[in-house]
């Protein structure tokens, strides 16, 4: 019997997705009985807890829908078929919204005081995540009204496409006459809507959304029937043609009326971005449990930067430049191994981090994950907007390629030079994001619905300050290298923010990166685009300092407070998955939770 790839991948899941379940059911048996003593209560909730069932079958609940009321996105020469995701039809939100409300009824029914810790934060997690999704629902359901006036057509659409999915069979003749009668309506629309002045710019990508969606839906409807019904061949063809077209100049004259509401000055550098403003930042901020103010990072960031400037003065000074840091930074840059050379120098500084951290015994590291994490050459594309090596389950290495112009060689090479890269290697690598992925594919791998890059990135860039603060910088140059980027990351949270709170335009925040930061010019410029361009949410910039000084200060609570040592705590928080670190701090101190769990941890110290 021939199994498809995707009927085997399908089938393997849902035995994982089965036994996880099993395992929950005899977990919470096992929490009852007093034959939970033959192991740490920490050990018996590492793969699941009383309330993850719930959150795997929300999972696959809602993955359901969306799958279901998806268009799929015709594969002609493989059997495994794709989707195309668009913007949900009023039908699909209305499912999503009916079964994200079934799973808040099913929480609630829940005894929350009589389950453990572990569950409470699994119950919190999809309270949260349904909360979040609702809101997020809610929000497109008012914005989808306020658009539909200029897309009166899309039920007509959408009811073909209800027709397709269980294969109603339709009249050719009819369908043609329906798609010619809905052209006619499309230009009709496009000439009164060429008579709007503007249109906000979140009216418009969504209007646009819309339009590429019912462009992707109607696709569906035609590849599903044309070539197997006679009729629908011989008559739809030309007006499905003609329609599809017009949609496509539709959709592009929605967005050309697109105003941005902002009071961004003009700029120069190219860069588009959407800034969200203040408050989109603030409800975005408690979402991923964050109880700061845009202004209150801001000034996180500063008071950071002064700490780096000290320490970078101090380099400088022991390096012959005295406070000219800038100059003892270009000695670093120039430092730069020849073209052809950085993969050997990756393998190096991997190597000397691991060493460090195995000899100070920081962390448990499997021996297949050492063995198994790959090496990658970034692509010059890519590295237009990733000028530095990137990584997870492999490392990409950023430097130049021959189709590069001398003067994009060079600072591409100066950006990557082993001082800098010392600093970063692990956080690419072990035990930054490959353990991550290692480890949190194989502990309570359900949570990964829940991540959020306070905890992604805050892990790996934890790893950074915490092996600065361990002396694995020992030379200035390599203090140079390693504060090079704390800067930046700093940087990163200032210039982030200030544009998405309107007050810098991109280019400002290029120029910031390289006379604050001592940045070259276009591995700036790469970063900026990142940032905006690069379809990173807009708090993902803030989230690398912010989670790492979160874990720090968890650190300082359990293992500067003689709690834990060192390698219990990174276990121990590695294996809670991508959470936020506010509840990884609850799981490790036992922190009192309400079912209506909102964020309060002031983890940092303006102060001191």
């Amino acid at each position: 019997m021939h199994i498809s790839k995707k009927d085997y991948l399908s089938v393997t899941r849902k035995i994982f997705l089965s036994s996880a379940l099993i395992l929950g059911q005899l977990l919470f048996i096992n929490a009852s009985l007093k034959a939970q003593k033959i192991a740490p209560e920490s050990e018996i909730y590492e793969q699941a807890t009383e309330v993850s069932g719930k959150l795997i079958q929300y999972g696959q609940d809602i993955n359901a829908i969306r799958e279901f009321y998806t268009p799929y996105r015709l594969n002609p020469t493989g059997e495994e078929q794709y989707k195309q995701w668009v913007l949900n039809s009023p039908e699909q939100r209305k499912r999503l919204i009916e079964v994200n409300n079934d799973y808040l009824q099913k929480l609630a029914a829940i005894d929350f005081n009589s389950i453990s810790v572990y569950g409470k934060v699994d119950y919190i997690l999809l309270k949260k995540k349904i909360n979040l999704e609702l809101e997020n629902l809610q929000k497109e359901e008012v914005q989808y009204n306020s658009i539909k006036k200029y897309i009166p057509f899309a039920g007509e659409i959408y009811f073909l496409e209800k027709q397709r999915r269980r294969g109603v069979s339709l009249d050719g003749q009819q369908v043609a006459a329906k798609l010619d009668s809905i052209l006619k309506e499309v230009k009709t629309d496009e000439a009164s809507f060429s008579k709007v002045a503007s249109l906000d710019m979140t009216l418009a990508v969504k209007a646009q959304q819309a339009v590429i969606g019912l462009k992707g839906r109607l696709k569906n409807v035609y590849d599903f029937y044309y070539g197997y019904d006679p009729m629908f061949t011989w008559w739809v063809p030309a007006p499905y043609k003609l329609l599809d077209s017009a949609l496509t100049v539709y959709s592009k004259q929605l967005i050309q009326k697109g105003k941005l509401l902002t009071t961004q000055k003009p700029d120069s550098s190219g860069i588009k971005g959407v800034p969200i403003g203040r408050d989109a930042l603030i409800s975005q901020l408690n979402a991923e449990m964050i109880p700061y103010t845009p202004e209150e990072l801001i000034a996180l960031a500063n008071k950071e930067f002064a700490w780096c400037d000290k320490e970078m003065l101090k380099a400088s000074q022991e390096m012959g430049y005295g406070n000219d840091w800038k100059k003892a930074l270009e000695k670093v840059k120039n430092s730069y191994v020849p073209a052809g050379k950085q993969p050997e120098l990756i393998v190096k500084l991997y190597n000397d981090a691991l060493t460090f951290i195995k000899d100070r015994d920081l962390i448990t590291i499997p021996p297949l994950a050492e063995e198994t994490w790959g090496m990658i050459m970034m692509t010059p594309q890519r590295q237009l907007v990733n000028p530095f090596f990137t990584g997870g389950e492999e490392i990409s290495i950023s430097y130049p390629t021959n189709t590069m112009n001398e003067g994009d060689k060079l600072m591409s090479m100066r950006g990557n030079n082993p001082y800098f890269s010392r600093g970063t290697v692990q956080h690419e690598l072990i035990p930054g994001h490959n353990l991550q992925y290692f480890i949190n594919s194989r502990y309570k791998p359900y949570r990964q619905d829940f991540q959020t890059p306070f905890a992604i990135e805050g892990w790996s860039l934890y790893w950074e300050l915490l092996l600065y603060d361990q002396g694995f910088a020992k030379t200035p140059e390599e203090r140079i290298g390693m504060l090079f980027w704390r800067m930046h990351r700093c940087a990163r949270i200032i210039f982030s923010l200030n544009y998405h709170l309107g007050n810098w335009t991109p280019q400002e925040c290029i120029n910031f990166l390289v006379d604050r930061v001592g940045h070259e010019k276009a591995n700036a410029e790469g970063e900026v685009r990142r940032s905006f361009e690069g379809g990173y949410s807009p708090l993902y910039q803030v989230a690398y300092l912010t989670g790492g000084l979160q874990l720090m200060s968890l650190k300082h609570e359990l293992v500067d407070g003689g709690k834990m040592t060192y390698k219990q705590f990174h276990d121990a928080v590695i294996k809670e998955n991508l959470i936020p670190v506010e509840l990884t701090r609850a799981t490790l101190e036992g922190t009192p939770l309400d079912k209506d769990f909102k964020t309060n941890w002031k983890f940092y110290n303006f102060i001191k």
